[in-house]
């Protein structure tokens, strides 16, 4: 419940289990015919207590919660696995009610929230009812999911701050639309990065959280983690049925998972499974030009600006985004890219991978398991402090060694995103995948470029599962782009556009835009700008009393 409704822990970090919990001995042939429903719930209750008295869910509501949530997704898999060719796969996350794959994760994690917040509200009625007022930045699919996971939700009130012009307009109509009363939409003069800058501030503020009952809706919450591990396992019985095999056959060993990668929560989830035990060969951190992930695995530098690059006069699609976060960032700073969603500078939850590391670390050096997690734990805090205070961090050989063990990490460009969109849509049918066309949206496009580039060098069974993160609708401009040499082949509406989203950009939006004030420029000015906006939206609610309860989603 804590991790659920705080988000982050008190000391500012984020939280993990205090253990990785293995998989039933009988795990193969249990789970492979269950629902996506019964799946998830068979792995989160490895997680959640079923004791309320320790912060848990008992097992009938648990069941109740997730059933409740993904009867909201329009394919009756849940998400399903799609095979184009011998051995290439898609796992097609975009089927919830935004059309992207934070819906997995913030359907459930909504239901979360009103369960949580129903339970401590029990006998209680008008001032002394808690409320909570859930915040969060996005750089396009999460704000919407979030709003459809929490929109009219009792007691609860949610802000959603996006860079203003940075999103797609499809992403942004989805969230400006919804104009249910708890539902708020900033439109901030900044990069995806202020963004996040202001919520962790307003997070860090002890009497200002406290006052509104704050919640951060990212991926730093736990619980959205949790949740999309469920979609590894999901995966991985569809490969093994769509093959042939049976429930007591054993899957071909060299499979990988390629994950397009902005915050780093996504790919973090199969990480997770490969830990409980999984058969994941390898994870493939798939980036776009904001590559600061794919410049650790090639250099153990983690670092805002790349070092080893010279200053150059950029261009439309590389040059830095206005109003960048950090005033270091001479060379590189935010690039404005075809997949918007991974325009990122800093990866929120890549710190729970570095404690990870440093754990593993410290025990092959002979630490007790008890001494480990201690200084892992001081090990990260110095990370992330030379990282806040000089732009960068610097793991050892052996420690990068650890992370190239279970992942590898591919940089993909603008160009090769629309090389590879329309190669797609042009591919010819395959025995596996008769309709042959296949359209991606720009972020599934940087996933299947990078599985090109990084299949492993093996001759035996090799398979690689995309994720696919956004369904192309939602990216109109990146795909007809690159479809253009399609000619009357390819008609927008009657090729890509769901039925759900027909009239959606003409519609009514209600949307508050955020600039510095205060007196304050920068992110400090933000911050006073977005505070003025809840303290003024609480006080049409009557006000605030002051309590510890806090979220993150």
């Amino acid at each position: 419940k804590k991790a659920v409704l705080r988000g982050l822990a008190p000391n500012g970090g984020l939280y993990i289990p205090s253990q990785t919990p293995s998989l039933p001995a009988n795990w193969e042939t249990e789970w492979h015919d269950l629902s996506f429903a019964e799946l998830s719930f068979n792995v989160l209750s490895l997680y959640i207590p079923s004791d309320p008295e320790q912060g848990g869910i008992p097992s009938k509501d648990l069941k109740e919660l997730i059933h409740r949530s993904y009867s909201t997704f329009r394919h009756e898999t849940t998400t399903p696995l799609v095979r184009l060719s011998e051995s290439e796969w898609c796992l097609e996350l975009w089927h919830g009610p935004t059309f992207a794959f934070k819906d997995v994760a913030l359907q459930l994690l909504g239901n979360f929230f009103e369960y949580f917040l129903k339970r401590r509200n029990v006998g209680k009625s008008g001032e002394k009812r808690e409320r909570l007022t859930v915040v969060g930045a996005t750089s396009g699919d999460t704000g919407s999911a979030a709003i459809q996971g929490l929109r009219s939700k009792s007691d609860i009130s949610i802000f959603i701050l996006h860079p203003k012009g940075r999103v797609s307009p499809i992403q942004e109509a989805q969230m400006t639309t919804v104009l249910d009363d708890n539902v708020h939409n900033l439109a901030v003069e900044g990069t995806f990065d202020d963004c996040q800058d202001v919520v962790k501030a307003l997070f860090s503020d002890a009497e200002f959280n406290a006052k509104h009952r704050l919640g951060a809706v990212n991926s730093i919450n736990w619980a959205r983690i949790l949740a999309q591990i469920v979609y590894y396992f999901s995966a991985y019985f569809q490969f093994k049925k769509q093959l042939g095999l049976s429930a007591k056959e054993p899957a071909p060993s060299e499979l990988q998972f390629v994950v397009p990668t902005g915050n780093f929560g996504d790919i973090l989830a199969g990480y997770y499974a490969k830990r409980m035990g999984l058969p994941i060969k390898q994870l493939v951190v798939a980036t776009n030009e904001n590559d600061i992930l794919q410049r650790f695995w090639a250099s153990g530098r983690y670092e805002k600006s790349d070092s080893s690059s010279k200053p150059s006069s950029g261009s439309v699609q590389t040059e830095p985004a206005q109003g960048s976060s950090d005033g270091a960032q001479a060379v590189g700073g935010v690039k404005v890219t075809l997949s918007p969603a991974m325009d990122i500078l800093v990866s929120s939850n890549f710190e729970r991978l570095l404690w990870y590391i440093a754990h593993e670390s410290f025990v092959r050096t002979g630490s007790s398991e008890a001494e480990a997690v201690d200084k892992a734990g001081e090990q990260l805090a110095q990370w992330m402090d030379q990282l806040k205070k000089e732009g960068r961090l610097i793991v050892s050989q052996e420690q990068l060694e650890l992370a190239r063990r279970d992942f590898a990490a591919e940089r993909v460009s603008d160009l090769e995103i629309k090389e590879t969109i329309l190669k797609y849509f042009t591919k010819a049918p395959t025995p596996e995948y008769q309709k042959g066309s296949y359209l991606v949206d720009p972020h599934t496009a940087v996933g299947f470029k990078a599985a090109a580039s990084t299949k492993l060098p093996t001759s035996g069974d090799h398979h690689q599962i995309v994720l696919s993160t956004a369904h192309p609708a939602k990216f109109a401009e990146a795909v007809t782009g690159s479809l253009e040499s399609a000619g009357a082949e390819f008609d927008f509406e009657r090729d890509v556009l769901p039925k759900e989203m027909i009239g959606l950009l003409e519609k009514e939006r209600r949307v508050i835009q955020v600039g510095p004030t205060g007196g304050k420029v920068g992110v400090e000015g933000l911050i006073e700008g977005t505070k003025e906006v809840i303290e003024g939206k609480a006080s049409e609610l009557g006000g605030l009393k002051d309590s510890s309860l806090g979220t993150s989603v």
